[in-house]
């Protein structure tokens, strides 16, 4: 179980760095680019994932470039909705996307819509309502602002864009691991060509400590990946204890850590939701497969 916590604990230190990078100065898109650079060698590296497939005629490769401008545009609005709403709103808005990775299932890839997942859809559909709701700063209830609701619901939407891409790509013969190795890839060189128009065109300067914070940003961002990897392998037989186990344990330890670290403020709304995330997880981890 020890992977399943720091699986999590490097997804929410990941909010952390995004959350710290203005008080220190960091520029946000350099960040992602080596973040990228990291993720694709320690891939390679230790995950090793065989790319064989991606030699075939019918290689999905406009998904997976697809998949490369997805993932870094993402990250640049998960940074955008940390610095705005918090860390606790927005780790539960992006683990909240597997509603929609669920409404996939049941649309696009034919699963079986069981009553219990069907519970924990419309639970964890509250949450997201009650998540939005933005606190004052003396715990009332505010008007939730556009912007940031916009950034939480592109959160929300964009990951469960990225779990249904992956499906597909994994249904056209190309594993999910080897999926995210080209994918991260491609767009580290894409984030690096930005970052250099960028420094020619405007004169924003490329520095070391971007490139240090970067690769800290990319290392915890992959120790989420392997961790949850070796997770699973570590209880095949349990898929759902440890999609449960993580998914919580990244809203809990969000919170935690947003609210005693950080002091965000969450309104009743805000905690009704955590609540309600946390028990919709539970009930769609615990639903029979298909």
């Amino acid at each position: 179980m020890h992977l399943i916590v720091f699986s999590a604990l490097c997804s929410v230190l990941v909010a952390v760095v995004l959350k710290l990078a203005p008080r220190f100065r960091l520029d946000v898109a350099q960040l992602v680019t080596w973040n990228y650079l990291a993720a694709t060698v320690l891939s390679a590296l230790l995950l090793k994932p065989s790319l064989a497939s991606l030699s075939h005629p019918d290689a999905p490769w406009a998904a997976l470039l697809g998949l490369a401008v997805v993932l870094p545009l993402l990250f640049l609005v998960l940074a955008a909705s940390v610095r705005s709403n918090g860390i606790v709103r927005t780790d539960v808005a992006q683990r909240l996307s597997l509603l929609l990775s669920l409404l996939a299932a049941f649309t696009l890839f034919g699963e079986r819509a069981d009553g219990m997942r069907m519970a924990g859809l419309a639970l964890g559909l509250l949450a997201v309502a009650g998540i939005v709701v933005r606190p004052r700063q003396d715990g009332a209830v505010a008007s939730p602002t556009r912007p940031g609701i916009g950034l939480l619901l592109v959160v929300w939407v964009g990951f469960a864009v990225v779990d249904v891409m992956l499906k597909r790509i994994a249904l056209a013969g190309t594993p999910s691991l080897a999926a995210l190795q080209v994918a991260f890839a491609i767009a580290f060189v894409l984030m690096l060509g930005w970052i250099s128009i960028r420094h020619w065109r405007a004169g924003v300067r490329i520095e070391a400590r971007n490139i240090g914070a970067g690769l800290v940003l990319g290392l915890l961002n992959f120790g989420n990946i392997v961790f949850y990897v070796r997770a699973h392998q570590a209880f095949p037989d349990n898929p759902s204890v440890v999609f449960a186990a993580m998914n919580i344990g990244v809203v809990v330890l969000g919170t935690l850590v947003g609210v005693f670290a950080f002091g965000e403020k969450t309104s009743v709304w805000n905690r009704a939701a955590i609540v309600l995330a946390v028990v919709a997880i539970a009930v769609i981890a615990a639903a029979p497969r298909a």
